[in-house]
């Protein structure tokens, strides 16, 4: 595979042709696209069932989402497959109209994310406040624990004592050796331990039917008209929307693992190329997945395009080539791999009561709220969303409160007297509502100063305000005089004064 030229980073980053010179990060990339193949195959049967359609519609979307973005994607080492965002919401069009206009969705939502990854949407990105971030990552160790639940409930009670040997064997085996990812040994210990000793136990086998054929290109039938359109557009915007939130959100994820930078941009409209490849093959498409990233980057230590490509070709090659040898894994060793990435996704540190005690209730609150309805709605991008307007919500009415005003009366060369009001602070929505309620309207003189020089003025809110201030006045006789306007707040006051109506 070609290698690609990545933006500058704080820090040197391993590219392609660098792994295949060198065996020791060659093993690791290979390695690690093994272990998250294998971690690949039951979350695609499960997010296909969500979806509604045939396992082999996620699995073969899980591969060629995984081969593509391995070429058009912004982040290295990244995984994107088949995700359960977006089978919860592609899955109404199944249920409702049918596999042909599943696929159109996808189709239309992929170029949608070419769209908006062209249009600069990633810049977006820079507006999501830590706490989010933060509160996302929480979030998605819970969903990835939560998810483990379903195979942990009515089995057989020798599948618990598996999965704390799989823990065990994934948390202790680094410390004997850092070359074969432990994930990876306590996937083949398991499942060699379970074919020996001859038990009965939940396998990948259970979970669904594997393919047996390779993937196929798919036109969707599908009539091309304004009534298409109207079916699949409002599940395609959704689809494009949660998709590349959860990719970028992601990607900057693991550029804060690694501590390079990613081109954010490619990655956007790289996920829309892929999800149209992915279409055009009969998949459901997806996006990025930051389980198996985090089993791929942090757990595995893969750090190039390498261990993507080879996630899906290695993905491809075991459900069709060895699929009656790969319906042989126990689920309790991919459970207990994908409890442990919960354990290692969540930010301990965030939760740890010093922590708390430092952090203003405010941040504490945004952080909560994004993991509180991330897990009742099971929908990251909600949970994001609501998240940001949490914060933006607390960041104006913080801001707010730091606007004063102070009152002096001020005598003059001839003798009058003029009521000069110092305003300091941001003046926005949030805080110029309250300023049309500083002023002594009735017992100051007839001549009023508003100085503004400590403060700025943002929006058509604040000079609607400052009309209703001058009007007030006007209506009892008296003028007012603004001064120390900024350039940008005089031009703006200039601009909307007199053609706004009162607050």
């Amino acid at each position: 595979m070609p290698d690609v030229a990545e933006p500058m980073t704080p820090a040197a980053e391993p590219t392609v042709r660098a792994a295949l010179r060198s065996p020791r990060l060659l093993r690791t990339e290979v390695l690690a696209g093994l272990v998250v193949a294998l971690a690949l195959i039951p979350e695609a049967i499960s997010f296909s069932i969500i979806a509604g359609v045939d396992p082999r519609i996620g699995l073969f979307a899980s591969f060629t989402m995984a081969v593509s973005i391995a070429f058009l994607g912004g982040r290295p080492a990244m995984i994107s497959a088949a995700t359960g965002a977006i089978a919860l919401v592609i899955a109404p069009v199944m249920r409702d109209h049918g596999y042909d206009y599943l696929i159109a969705t996808v189709l239309l939502g992929g170029v949608l994310q070419v769209g908006l990854g062209v249009a600069g949407v990633a810049r977006l990105m820079r507006f999501i406040p830590r706490q989010v971030m933060v509160g996302f990552v929480n979030a998605l160790a819970i969903l990835i624990f939560l998810a483990q639940v379903p195979h942990l409930v009515d089995v057989p009670w020798l599948v618990y004592p598996m999965v704390a040997v799989g823990v065990a064997i994934i948390v202790g085996f680094p410390r004997v050796n850092t070359v074969v990812p432990a994930p990876l040994v306590a996937i083949v210990a398991l499942t060699g331990f379970v074919l020996l000793a001859g038990l009965a136990l939940p396998d990948v086998g259970d979970e669904g039917e594997l393919p047996d054929s390779l993937p196929a290109l798919f036109l969707p039938d599908v009539p091309w008209t304004l009534e298409t359109l109207r079916i699949i557009g409002p599940y395609a915007v959704a689809m494009a929307l949660v998709g590349l939130l959860e990719s970028l959100l992601t990607a900057k994820l693991v550029d804060d693992i690694t501590d390079t930078h990613s081109d954010k941009t490619r990655e956007a409209w790289g996920q829309g190329a892929a999800n149209v490849v992915t279409g055009f093959f009969g998949g459901m498409g997806g996006c990025a997945m930051i389980g198996q990233t985090m089993i791929n980057v942090k757990a595995s230590g893969a750090r190039t395009r390498l261990s993507t490509l080879l996630a899906g070709v290695f993905l491809l090659v075991l459900v069709v080539g060895f699929g009656d040898v790969v319906a042989l894994i126990p689920m309790a060793a991919l459970v207990a791999v994908m409890v442990m990435v919960s354990v290692g996704t969540f930010d301990w540190h965030s939760v740890r009561p010093a922590t708390l005690r430092r952090m203003p209730k405010s941040e504490t609150t945004v952080m909560l709220a994004t993991v509180v309805v991330t897990v009742l709605t099971h929908n990251l991008a909600i949970g994001v969303g609501v998240g940001v307007l949490v914060a933006m919500t607390l960041f104006a009415r913080r801001v707010a409160h730091l606007t004063e005003t102070h009152r002096e009366l001020v005598e003059g060369r001839d003798g009058t007297t003029s009521a000069v009001y110092r305003v300091t602070g941001e003046l926005f929505f949030a805080s110029s509502n309250d300023l049309y309620t500083q002023f002594d309207y009735a017992g100051d003189p007839d001549h009023v100063v508003i100085d503004l020089s400590q403060s700025h003025v943002w929006d058509a809110s604040t000079v609607a305000s400052l009309d209703a201030i001058t009007t007030k006045y006007a209506r009892k006789g008296k003028t007012v005089e603004i001064i120390g306007l900024n350039p940008s707040s005089a031009e703006r006051h200039e601009r909307l004064s007199g053609s706004l109506p009162s607050p």
